[in-house]
């Protein structure tokens, strides 16, 4: 008990987000982990780079990501969530911590991802958090 979380949050589509950032933030509480760093960045794509800064902090022992990347017209969702998500796993690895993929998409719609806020912001604390206590 007591892991020490950081929370990253893009602001990108916040409406979505911020219900993200609200319900993670609960979750630690009652999960009985304290939330020690909390970090926005403007989107998804940034993520890795405040994470990777995190993951260098030996005051923190893992870190959630929120985010959601909304089909468009083009694949953009489709490149960005998958370099995000490779990026993370590597940092993972990389600091030995874990990191949460919290991040809706990509092919998904607004109507989606507003109805899956609390279950991907939920499953990423409860992910760091089961990693860190099964060691």
């Amino acid at each position: 008990m007591n892991e020490k979380i950081a929370i990253v949050v893009s602001r990108f589509n916040s409406e979505i987000t911020g219900k993200m950032s609200l319900a993670a933030q609960k979750r630690i509480k009652q999960q009985k982990a304290k939330l020690v760093k909390f970090v926005e960045v403007p989107g998804a794509f940034e993520i890795p780079f405040a994470v990777n800064k995190l993951l260098k902090d030996k005051n923190i022992d893992g870190v959630v990501t929120l985010g959601t990347v909304i089909k468009g017209g083009t694949d953009h969702d489709q490149f960005v969530a998958d370099s995000v998500a490779r990026k993370l796993i590597d940092l993972s690895s990389e600091h030995n911590k874990p990191v949460a993929l919290g991040i809706s998409g990509p092919n998904i719609t607004w109507e989606q991802a507003k109805k899956r806020s609390k279950e991907y912001a939920d499953r990423a604390v409860d992910t760091v958090i089961e990693m860190l206590r099964k060691g």
